[in-house]
């Protein structure tokens, strides 16, 4: 592993010509909105990083692609992009943004977006140090909706996850000394069975929380190339399976929610950053109401007041937008859209325009999964 305080005093590298194209590409469509990850590289070494995915885990020095004003200026024109509307995520895919080197990059993405005027929701996520001082620079931005989410997990198997913990713990309670416009999420994460999902991990979580605007918990992303590299490191195999979508098996939840009973937890990072700043899920869980009856009934009526079943025609019209092929094989019903032969940045941007669930037919969200795999659920 890179030592972290070497980068301190060096500049983020720029980008090698042989990047893999997975990479190339810096702007893409995902749930949570626009992703911009115009730097790559992370010396953290979490083992079920996304990187495994995008042939990039080995690079631990932070690489520039571009630089800020090329990157804001790429994704403010991109096809998707509706001002003061589209949530935007910035280095949530390949590093962290509150690393050495790579934090006054983040500044200076968000300096560029809020001097604009721009007053989209913007969710940062790191489990890296946030020190006073970056708080008090956070606090100056006076358009865009500002969350922080700061996962933490608990997990002290450094095979696992080699950052402490207690990292993360301290970067909230900083945080939470001093912020008020910008919001902050204990983002509880990876929660894996018989691993960190003890009492003593709950209970630790529940204090924790006391320093957030909310909780947001999920599972482990379990793919065969982070089973692989867990192999490889001399884990047992986390999960007999493994899943396309993220696994939390039933019974953990239940625990989880009788532990932070009266506390606002939240199953969906929209709905959790929804609640810190007090406005309607833009990602239009409401419709999926199994999903919501955890949510405060402040939030519950939030919500409602801006959930409304689209018109068919207004669906298909989206659809043109982002060039979706079967436009005949669209259903609307008071939970979701429905849709075939779509992709996730297909379907994303037409769920944040409608505030309305879309889901494609060959990847069905069965009832009371929440959109998890199915392990721990059948």
């Amino acid at each position: 592993m890179v030592k972290i305080e070497i980068l301190d005093a060096k500049p983020v590298r720029r980008a090698p010509d042989d990047l893999p194209s997975s990479l190339r590409n810096y702007i893409d469509y995902r749930k949570s909105g626009l992703s911009l990850n115009h730097i790559v590289g992370c010396p953290l070494d979490c083992g079920y990083c996304v990187r495994h995915l995008f042939d990039n885990f080995a690079m631990k020095r932070p690489h520039l692609i571009v630089n800020d004003e090329v990157a804001v200026g790429e994704l403010i024109s991109h096809w998707a992009f509706r001002a003061h509307t589209t949530p935007i995520q910035i280095f949530n895919r390949a590093t962290d943004p509150f690393l050495p080197g790579v934090k006054k990059h983040l500044f200076r993405t968000l300096e560029a977006l809020d001097s604009r005027g721009f007053r989209n929701p913007v969710l940062v996520i790191t489990r890296w140090k946030i020190e006073p001082a970056d708080v008090e620079r956070l606090e100056e931005f006076t358009n865009l909706k500002l969350t922080i989410l700061v996962t933490w997990s608990g997990i002290d198997d450094e095979r696992i996850e080699p950052v402490s913990s207690g990292i993360a713990a301290r970067s909230l309670e900083v945080l939470a000394s001093s912020a008020s416009r910008v919001k902050k999420i204990l983002y509880w994460r990876p929660i894996i069975s018989g691993l960190n999902d003890t009492t003593d991990h709950f209970a630790a979580a529940r204090r924790l929380a006391e320093f957030a605007d909310a909780t947001v918990f999920t599972g482990l992303f379990y793919r065969e190339e982070i089973r692989a590299y867990f192999r490889e490191a001399g884990v047992p195999d986390l999960y007999a399976d493994i899943a396309r979508r993220k696994i939390l098996p039933r019974e953990a939840e239940g625990r989880i929610l009788a532990c932070f009973e009266g506390r606002p937890i939240f199953r969906k990072t929209s709905c959790g950053v929804a609640f810190a700043h007090s406005i309607a899920d833009f990602n239009g869980h409401f419709g999926i109401n199994e999903i919501c009856d955890i949510c405060p009934k402040t939030q519950r009526e939030i919500c409602e007041k801006r959930h409304r079943k689209p018109d068919l025609e207004a669906v298909r019209s989206l659809a043109r937008v982002v060039s979706l092929v079967d436009l005949d094989g669209i259903e609307v019903s008071d939970r979701r859209v429905e849709v075939n032969g779509s992709t996730e940045a297909q379907r994303y941007f037409m769920q944040h325009a409608l505030n309305f669930q879309v889901h494609d037919r060959a990847q069905p969200h069965r009832k009371h999964r929440h959109g998890r795999a199915e392990i721990g659920w059948e």
